[in-house]
């Protein structure tokens, strides 16, 4: 269970000091939860607050009891928590297998590193020794990336919009992939998206806008409003 307590994250530049994030406070306990919301309203700095990414002006975060606020990422990683990027970083010189076995934690065999990609549905012998370089899609390095969420598997895994850049046929099955990644684990997953069909499997759905909650609740408490709304900023990606 994931607790936040009167997280704030405050910047400042030339212009004076800048409030992203305003005060939030949640209890992340379900297996699928959405943030989602209007672009710029602090979901994705929220996911890297949590991440370990972005430090909190104030606030506290708390994973199953333990205060982890001032835990690096990599102590945040391995207490278990994931994070996949919106914009997967290249790693030049490093491989596909090299990537899936760090995210491992230990050396793959070639069978597990394909299965791992098979799943996210990339045809492993034209993958496994290409480097994670510029020779690369977007597209592939996202699928990539969530393969090597899948060989963590980890306790909580945060993906920031993982239908971007995604194919069709990719995108119809990245919701069977999380919900095996579900089974492997029986851990929490936390999905940023505008996506309604992403929004559908969510157990809880979190609409964070202007660095605040605005509203909060299960699926089919929050969705019809949002779907129903006349011009419905949350969805404006919506495929």
């Amino acid at each position: 269970m994931l607790e936040l307590k009167n997280i704030t994250y405050r910047v400042s530049d030339e212009r004076g000091e800048k409030t992203i994030l305003d005060d939030v406070s949640l209890t992340l306990d379900e297996r699928f939860v959405a943030f989602t919301g209007p672009n710029g309203g602090g979901k994705s700095t929220l996911a890297k607050v949590i991440a370990g990414i972005i430090k909190p002006t104030s606030g506290k975060i708390y994973l199953d009891g333990e205060d982890i606020t001032d835990l690096s990422i990599t102590e945040r990683a391995n207490k278990g928590i994931s994070y996949a990027f919106q914009q997967p970083v290249r790693f030049k010189g490093i491989t596909v297998r090299d990537l899936i076995s760090l995210a491992a934690g230990k050396q793959t065999k070639i069978s597990d590193a394909c299965a791992y990609l098979s799943e996210v549905g990339l045809c492993a012998r034209d993958y496994i020794d290409r480097e994670i370089n510029a020779s690369l899609s977007g597209g592939e390095l996202k699928r990539i990336e969530i393969a090597t969420v899948l060989a963590r598997g980890t306790a909580l895994s945060v993906f920031d919009e993982p239908e971007a850049g995604i194919d069709l046929w990719s995108f119809n099955n990245l919701i069977a992939v999380f919900e095996k990644m579900y089974e492997k684990t029986k851990g929490n997953i936390l999905i940023i998206s505008h996506q309604e069909r992403i929004l559908n499997i969510a157990d809880k759905v979190v609409v964070i806008a202007g660095g605040k909650v605005d509203k909060e609740g299960k699926r089919e408490e929050i969705l019809p409003a949002l779907l129903g709304a006349s011009a419905c900023p949350v969805l404006t990606e919506k495929m």
